[in-house]
This record gives C-alpha cells, sequence and structure tokens, in this order.
C-alpha cells in the first residue's frame, strides 16, 4: 500500500496524471523474453493513457477499446501494426490507483513483467506523486444489466453506483480449485490486496505454452508455478487464494480499456482476456447502456436515492 495514501476526494473529484517522470529498466517481457525500459510521465487532461513506442520514433497508441488486437494469454493493443503487448498489469494498476493519463514510453513491444504482480507499478506509482487538474473526472455508469456468456464462463455487469467487482474462477488443480473474492475497489483495497498477486500457471502446461512462442521471459522470480504437490515458489503464495486475486488484477486491466473510471458491479465467473473485453466492446457499441457523469452529478443522484 502506498506509504503516502491518494487525497480520495479530490481524485474522485478531478482528473489526474503523475507528478513526475519515473523511469525503470533492466526487465524483460513475460512472453517474448525481450529487455524493455518502462517510463511513466505525466500528460494533459483528457489524454488518457498513451503507450509510447520511443525505439519507433515515439509511435502512440492509446490505450482503449478500439486498439485491441489480441486477447489469448495477454491483452495486447495494435495501431497502424505496431504492437504492445501484455497491457494489463499496467492499466490495472493506472486504473486502480486513480491515474487517468500518462504517457507509457517502451523501447519494445512488451510491458515488463518483474514479479508478475502489479506491486512494482504501484511503487512506481508511489515515487512519481500525483498531479490533481481542475478539469472535472468523468465517470461512465453502466444503465442496464449487460452479460457475456459461452462455454461454462460468464461475464455480467449490473448497474451500480461504485466500482464493484466479484471474481470466481476454477483450476482443476489441487492448490488451487475453486476460488473467490468480493470487494469495492478502490486505490488502498487495490494495492493491499490485489496488486501484490502474481501471474500464475502450471507445470504441465509448460511445455506447450514455450511451443507456442510464449513465456519466453517466465521464471520462478516473475510467476507462480503450481506442479502437483503446489507452488514450487519457495517463498510459497502471498495470498491463500492468489491465482483469484491476480484474476481481478488482469480483469480490472481489461476494464479499463473503456477509458473512464466504471461505475457497475461486475461479475465474473471463470472469465478470461478475451471475455472481458468482449464485454468492454458490448458496452461502448450501443450509448443507451451508459451515462457519463461527473463525482457531483454522482453525489447528487445517490443523495436522492437515499431521500426518497
Amino acid at each position: 500500500m502506498p506509504s503516502t495514501p491518494w487525497n480520495q476526494e479530490k481524485t474522485l473529484r478531478f482528473e489526474t496524471t503523475v507528478q513526475r517522470t519515473v523511469e525503470l529498466s533492466a526487465n524483460v517481457g513475460l512472453h517474448s523474453g525481450a529487455p524493455v525500459t518502462l517510463k511513466i510521465s505525466p500528460a494533459p487532461p483528457s489524454t488518457g493513457i498513451v503507450f509510447v513506442r520511443t525505439d519507433l520514433d515515439g509511435f502512440p497508441i492509446p490505450a482503449t477499446w478500439a486498439h485491441v488486437e489480441k486477447v489469448s494469454y495477454a491483452t495486447s493493443l495494435m495501431r497502424q501494426g505496431v504492437l504492445i503487448s501484455t497491457t494489463e498489469h499496467l492499466l490495472s494498476v493506472l486504473y486502480s490507483m486513480g491515474i487517468d493519463n500518462a504517457f507509457i514510453g517502451l523501447n519494445n513491444l512488451e510491458v515488463p513483467i518483474f514479479d508478475g504482480s502489479g506491486g512494482v507499478f504501484v511503487q512506481m506509482l508511489e515515487d512519481a506523486g500525483i498531479r490533481h487538474y481542475r478539469r472535472r473526472r468523468r465517470y461512465l455508469r453502466v444503465r442496464r444489466p449487460v452479460t457475456i456468456e459461452g462455454n461454462g464462463k460468464r461475464i455480467s455487469i449490473l448497474p451500480a453506483d461504485r466500482f464493484l467487482l466479484s471474481c470466481d474462477v476454477y483450476f482443476p488443480h489441487p492448490a488451487v480449485g475453486r476460488q473467490s473474492l468480493e470487494m469495492e475497489v478502490t486505490p488502498e483495497r487495490y494495492a493491499a490486496e490485489i496488486a501484490p498477486a502474481r501471474t500464475f500457471g502450471f507445470e504441465n502446461e509448460l511445455a506447450q505454452m514455450r511451443n507456442m512462442g510464449l513465456i519466453r521471459g517466465a521464471s520462478l522470480s516473475s510467476a507462480v508455478c503450481f506442479n502437483g504437490k503446489g507452488a514450487m515458489n519457495p517463498e510459497g503464495l502471498r495470498f491463500p487464494d492468489e491465482p483469484c486475486r491476480h484474476k481481478a488484477l488482469d480483469l480490472i486491466g481489461d476494464l479499463a480499456l473503456i477509458g473512464k473510471p466504471l461505475l457497475g458491479h461486475v461479475i465474473a465467473e471463470r472469465a478470461g482476456h478475451a471475455m472481458h473485453v468482449a464485454l468492454v466492446q458490448k458496452i461502448m457499441s450501443d450509448s443507451s447502456l451508459y451515462e457519463i457523469m461527473s463525482f457531483d452529478q454522482l453525489a447528487t443522484r445517490v443523495a436522492h436515492a437515499l431521500v426518497s
């Protein structure tokens, strides 16, 4: 959790960016294994989150649902043939910690994996600080239930005046099985309960994934790996339900592609990247499903509901 708490009320009301540029190098992408340097820099109001390929003359790729390219083992964005891969961990942290605008500089095609969690990104934001603009923050509030389902999986979003998350996962492994999580997502709870959860996999799937050109940068220092006995990592799990918490981290990162803070209750049942993004696309393709409002408008709405 950040040692210096965000000014929560101010962050809820006004758009934000980072106070100063922060940079980390000497890390690799999870799937590409390629070395990459990450830089998070301030951006003007209403910019949103924009990835910048510093190795390609600063080519920009906005982090929005319209630029989603691949959603198999990670969420990748593409614009004019230029790719940014494995965006979900960083987007999850930026979104949950209340950063609306930032330039994300990368000198390669994949966001670095670090320890497989969002913890390093939370620390980067703590080091960078937060700046509030005078521009009012605009929220996307879901007006009607929306559901995507198939193959025994489902993801729904219900109207709500907060960002609520229910996540349910099942893996046929004795150390995982069925796990579930319910919470209201706030910066403090996210930093303490979601961000530290690491990406994970299973020993019997590693060879197949490597044959597919994936997880070239994976190791026990960047992911949890389960074998027949349990977690292979010497330090063990950070939470008994770490896989479920990490799936919640991924889900939030994909929802961030909406481009605005979300008001609604998201219920994910064994869903993955493809289903997360399908939900986002379904919402954004029908303007009757949502409304855009400021924090003050939301507060007025809630006050009237309590009185009536």
